[in-house]
């Protein structure tokens, strides 16, 4: 995996929360029975999950891992905390839950002899001080803990004939460079991640790769882009009526594409499994 430059997440996904938990792909079934594994043999598992958004990865890992003690979800977007809460709400019973709105690397345990079993990061590392998050999740952890580190990449990058049409129309209005909220544009990739978990106590890294073939509607495209950093309705200016007009061609677009080649996206999701040496094969 490759990585972007540290930007504030505070500014890529305001406003987005509802279009994040509607329109945003799942956690694949293999990634999700992956991670229940690295946790079989915790009595009372605890998972910390980083750069949570709505909480996509607890609500798969909750019903998957029933023995899960507690969850802890870090993101600092309030609005985004708050869709999680309403998400996780019927499956978690009379477990306890912590919604912290900070950065990752400023999470703090919630009580005296909290040490996570789990941390996950679900497509939200790359906008993180990722050597501070990884000193924070040695000190939060379990010895045997495993760090995962997960994503699939986006519409942006994906190559197929149809995203190709797809960006091209967001740079005609947004500009050639892709935007990373109001603050700046995404500068192409950095260190990997992998030796961002090599320089980390955390460098017994394995990587586990699983296809998924995504067939989308022209509708959750749209709602797709409007929860992303380089196309959500807050980049095209005060004026409604400029978004709503790149929605009419968008949809357009879409709608001939979806008509002659479908609108099929080949996703490989991947995880990196990460846990200090002598821990957990």
């Amino acid at each position: 995996m490759t990585t972007p430059p540290h930007n504030e997440p505070k500014e890529l996904f305001t406003s987005t929360a509802a279009d994040y938990a509607r329109h945003r792909p799942g956690i694949p079934p293999e990634a999700v029975s992956l991670l229940a594994e690295t946790m079989r043999t915790a009595d009372h598992p605890a998972l910390l999950d980083l750069g949570s958004g709505t909480g996509q990865v607890p609500a798969a890992l909750l019903p998957a891992v029933p023995r899960i003690d507690r969850v802890d979800l870090v993101d600092p977007d309030q609005d985004m905390l708050r869709q999680a809460a309403t998400t996780l709400e019927p499956l978690l019973g009379a477990r306890p839950a912590g919604f912290h709105p900070v950065a990752a690397e400023d999470f703090t345990p919630p009580c005296d002899g909290y040490r996570a079993d789990l941390i996950t990061c679900a497509r939200s590392f790359h906008w993180m001080d990722r050597s501070a998050v990884l000193k924070m999740a040695d000190r939060a952890t379990t010895p045997e803990a495993t760090v995962a580190i997960m994503g699939d990449g986006s519409l942006w990058t994906y190559r197929a004939e149809w995203t190709a049409a797809l960006k091209q129309l967001i740079q005609s209005y947004l500009g050639d460079e892709r935007r990373a909220g109001t603050g700046g544009v995404y500068a192409g990739p950095g260190r990997r991640f992998e030796d961002d978990l090599a320089a980390s106590p955390f460098h017994q890294v394995t990587e586990r790769r699983f296809p998924v073939r995504r067939v989308w509607t022209p509708a959750q495209v749209l709602g797709y882009l409007r929860s992303t950093s380089f196309a959500r309705p807050g980049l095209f200016g005060d004026r409604h009526d400029r978004h709503d007009r790149f929605e009419a061609e968008a949809l357009e677009l879409l709608e001939r594409h979806s008509e002659h080649t479908g609108l099929v996206e080949d996703a490989v999701f991947t995880v990196l499994l990460a846990r200090r040496p002598g821990g957990k094969a």
